[in-house]
């Protein structure tokens, strides 16, 4: 069988990255964390506010907001458009504190906003607050009132206490940076603290997956239409490794209360719905389209999971669960993230997450004859097509058919 070898892919830098800051109660107990966004190592972020919050909201759905917490609640700030605009429901209600940040505009439309996403289970924190008539209606539905002891004297402090007499909201002290300004924090009554005196923010990187632009593209444009071409449109996200990841995430969230096994992107989809996967392409399309390519990784998925689908009437498997195998398969290279680590997120079955951390089950059986392929075990090859019943042509013959479309749908993204 006349079928190269081929050289692995090297390992992309990390380019994903959060930081991290403890919230503490008065017995220094960590009680929380928020979640700030970064463009490298260095620990500050100094631009557009909007795009952060995007790029935030798309990081923690990707990197798994839980897993980054510990389960803890999650402060991450937001935009005005991005709590009207609903994006925030991306993220799981139960560990995600919405820290809406001082708003050019506060209308009826933005407090309609809260208070809907209230009563979807988030919580709602004030960032930064400055006492005003206009603040009322929002300190009232608030859970958290964060007030930044750098900008803040004594009597602008009093005041925000005052505006809160009649609101549940509890206070959070922010930018303490010393012992006197924390006893200063808890001798007026505030519960929880957080600044540079506990802890610096805590850089957290994860590699990204690889993105075809003219993926995300092709979606943003059927996304237009109406009605929706659901079978286009499932395609589409099969062949693009980060979506279907971050697809398979937001399905298995929290939000839904589901636990089923989700075996193939059309039932991912059917669970999610047709308004937040809008808003699920949307934001990560915002955010992939200007990253770097690596087209000899994205090459290599599309390769396994076209193989292990054209292989599984063969093996008595589901040709759409094979082909989430085969595309997934080189998470923990794109991540640089133990395959152990990335499954338990994903919402497969059993032996399908074995199957990708290294188990020989019969679900395993395409993707580890497509190994063999590609390192050239020409005597497992041989083996397995004895097991299957085939003749060594024909699995070559599927392995090259594998290739050849990988091939072509990279030329149509060119």
């Amino acid at each position: 069988m006349a079928v190269r070898n081929r050289e692995r892919p090297q390992v992309l830098e990390p380019c994903r990255f959060l930081a991290r800051q403890p919230i503490l109660n008065v017995r220094n107990e960590v009680v929380a964390y928020e979640l700030l966004f970064r463009t490298g190592w260095e620990n500050w972020f100094a631009g557009e506010r909007a795009e952060a919050t995007r790029k935030a909201l798309d990081h923690c759905l990707y990197m798994g907001i839980e897993s980054i917490t510990g389960n803890n609640p999650a402060f991450v700030k937001c935009t005005r458009e991005s709590v009207v605009d609903r994006l925030v429901t991306l993220l799981p209600p139960k560990v995600t504190v919405i820290e809406l940040m001082e708003p050019e505009e506060l209308d009826a439309d933005l407090v309609k906003a809260c208070a809907g996403l209230r009563e979807l289970g988030y919580r709602l924190a004030l960032d930064d607050f400055i006492p005003n008539a206009e603040c009322q209606p929002l300190v009232e539905i608030a859970d958290y009132v964060k007030v930044d002891f750098r900008l803040s004297d004594a009597y602008t402090r009093r005041q925000t206490q005052r505006m809160m007499r009649y609101s549940g909201a509890e206070l959070v002290a922010e930018k303490l940076e010393d012992q006197q300004t924390f006893n200063t924090a808890r001798a007026e009554g505030y519960q929880y603290f957080q600044g540079y005196f506990f802890c610096r923010p805590e850089i957290i990187a994860s590699r990204d997956i690889p993105a075809s632009r003219l993926n995300y593209l092709r979606l943003l444009a059927e996304l237009t239409r109406e009605p929706l071409d659901l079978n286009e449109i499932i395609r589409a996200v099969e062949v693009e490794a980060s979506l279907c990841y971050r697809l398979l995430r937001l399905a298995n969230s929290p939000l839904w209360g589901i636990r089923n096994d989700i075996t193939s992107v059309r039932s991912a989809f059917v669970l999610v719905g047709e308004e937040r996967f809008r808003l699920l392409v949307s934001v990560a399309a915002s955010c992939a389209l200007v990253q770097n390519q690596a087209p000899a990784l994205i090459a290599l998925s599309l390769e396994r999971a076209r193989f292990c689908e054209l292989l599984a009437p063969l093996t008595g498997e589901s040709p759409t669960e094979q082909f989430i195998v085969g595309m997934l398969s080189l998470l923990d290279a794109m991540l640089e993230t133990p395959m152990e680590s990335i499954v338990r997120s994903l919402p497969l079955r059993a032996e399908a997450k074995a199957a990708l951390t290294g188990a020989e089950n019969r679900t395993a059986v395409p993707l580890s004859l497509i190994r063999s392929f590609e390192e050239g075990e020409w005597g497992r090859c041989t083996g397995a097509a004895e097991t299957l019943g085939v003749s060594e042509e024909t699995l070559a013959g599927l392995y090259l058919q594998s290739v050849q479309w990988a091939r072509e749908s990279l030329d149509a993204s060119a």
